[in-house]
């Protein structure tokens, strides 16, 4: 580092030298999304030449050098610079998410474990395709596929969506609410009527360019797992031979559990919710950059380069979770034979006599921030979807009196899924199910993304890498061949 910033004080600053942004993220060694995001801080410095390309001094390269000399500071503002992709990744592991990931984890062990590492490369070409047509588009994904498919069909994804999602939403609430009570004594109703009511008010009186911040920050809950996955230290040669060579059992049990392991890790909600907020993020670029004018920075392509460095880190954040908490309860809960897992508290708590108080306290407050983080994106995601298919007025930075139809759905989705906790609908078993339901709803979906991002006429010349067309595709012969399994277990 001493030696980086020696040569840029004797060569480049001697000469005056002046940077473009390309070369001067090449210089710090950051991705282009947080050099710009750098000039628009106004941490560092830039200029406007006569052809419009921002020019960033020497002197302010050696200040970047400087400043990101200490991690943490840098990976601060890499986390500050990254918008919906991480939100929708970190969302991905919701309660109801952490109780189907410690409840196979407990009943099958390290024997699921290989699905993180084959269903990353799935997760990240979805999330593209998403994000890429709500990119190139400007418009949310139910109002992409209505005007290319009967709107019936599309309507009856978007209720079943919904229905999917206040199940969740019911399961999170009650989650969050038990691990609440598992730490400090309330009644277990008053808390789930505070985290819902608590989710209402932030989501319908904040703006998104706040909000967002706001669930950005939660996102980091979720590496409570990862430091619970080395408090309880585990025997990582086990771990590492069976993370990534498939162990698949053909039995009714451990098919249901891919299917909803599937079904929870690549989730039609994160479809709706990824291209929307791709949307909103567009709406909230045009106002921070009116002070720069230049396409090749503003267009497309740059857009997709900054949303591929976005979902990349959210996706890949997910799925490291999701890894850890398999492990964990496996380690913990499986060789010790407790293997019938049915809540994200439950596992937290069964942790507490074998893995220490750490572990348990870790466990708990991890599901309360992403609970936290989960509700309004499983919300929102509906209320786009149906906002789009209904021609309403949408977005999270709409005011309630120019959007009460798309805030409308966002409460009484957060209102059915706490009534399912007050009318003893058990929300785990309805959350298992509806993981499974997911991945079944998924399937047709995830068939009629990949036609519509490979279609010219919808994405012009941004259709898909050769990558995304590969595992986006792959991801569909996995359920195809999962839910044909499933059909000759059962039937």
């Amino acid at each position: 580092m001493e030696e980086k910033k020696q040569n840029i004080n004797q060569s480049e600053l001697s000469k005056e030298k002046f940077f473009t942004l390309s070369e001067f993220r090449h210089e710090v060694g950051i991705p282009l999304v947080l050099a710009k995001k750098l000039v628009i801080w106004g941490v560092i410095g830039a200029e406007k030449a006569v052809d419009g390309t921002l020019r960033i001094a020497a002197s302010e390269v050696v200040k970047v050098v400087e400043l990101f000399e200490k991690p943490w500071v840098k990976a601060y503002y890499f986390i500050r610079a990254l918008g919906p992709g991480l939100i929708t990744g970190a969302s991905d592991d919701d309660p109801s998410g952490i109780g189907t990931y410690s409840s196979v984890g407990a009943k099958f062990g390290f024997g699921i474990l290989w699905m993180a590492a084959w269903l990353l490369p799935m997760m990240l070409a979805i999330q593209e395709v998403c994000a890429r047509i709500g990119i190139v588009t400007n418009r949310g994904l139910a109002g992409v596929l209505q005007e290319h498919y009967k709107k019936k069909v599309v309507g009856a994804a978007v209720v079943l969506l919904i229905i999917a999602n206040v199940a969740n939403i019911g399961a999170d609430l009650g989650a969050m609410a038990a691990s609440l009570q598992l730490l400090i004594p309330v009644n277990f109703y008053a808390a789930a009527i505070f985290f819902a009511v608590l989710t209402i008010i932030f989501e319908i009186f904040i703006g998104y360019h706040i909000y967002v911040k706001f669930l950005k920050w939660l996102a980091i809950s979720v590496l409570a797992y990862v430091v619970t996955g080395f408090i309880i230290h585990p025997d990582w040669k086990i771990i590492f031979n069976s993370a990534f060579i498939p162990q698949i059992t053909f039995s009714k049990e451990y098919i249901f559990a891919m299917i909803a392991v599937f079904g929870t890790s690549i989730t039609p909600y994160l479809f709706f919710w990824q291209a929307s907020e791709e949307v909103e993020e567009n709406r909230l670029h045009q106002k921070l950059h009116r002070l720069f004018h230049k396409k090749e920075n503003n267009g497309v392509k740059y857009k997709i380069a900054r949303m591929r460095t976005d979902v990349g880190t959210g996706m890949i954040l997910a799925n490291i979770v999701f890894f850890f908490i398999v492990l964990t309860t496996a380690q913990v809960l499986f060789k010790n034979g407790i293997t019938n897992i049915e809540s994200a508290d439950q596992a937290a708590l069964a942790l507490r006599p074998l893995a220490g108080k750490y572990a348990f306290l870790l466990f708990a407050f991890g599901i309360i921030g992403t609970g936290m983080l989960a509700v309004p994106v499983l919300a929102g995601s509906g209320a786009y979807a149906l906002a789009e298919i209904m021609k309403w007025r949408e977005g999270l930075e709409q005011k309630f009196s120019r959007a009460k139809g798309f805030y409308l759905v966002i409460t009484f989705s957060i209102l059915v899924g706490l009534a399912l906790n007050f009318f003893h609908i058990n929300p785990i078993m309805a959350l298992y199910y509806s993981a499974f339901l997911n991945g079944l709803i998924a399937l047709p979906l995830l068939i009629v993304i990949m036609i519509v991002g490979d279609d010219k006429k919808i994405m012009g010349k941004e259709t898909h890498p050769t990558w995304v067309r590969i595992f986006g595709w792959m991801s569909v012969l996995f359920m195809v061949g999962a839910v044909i399994a499933t059909g000759i277990l059962y039937l």
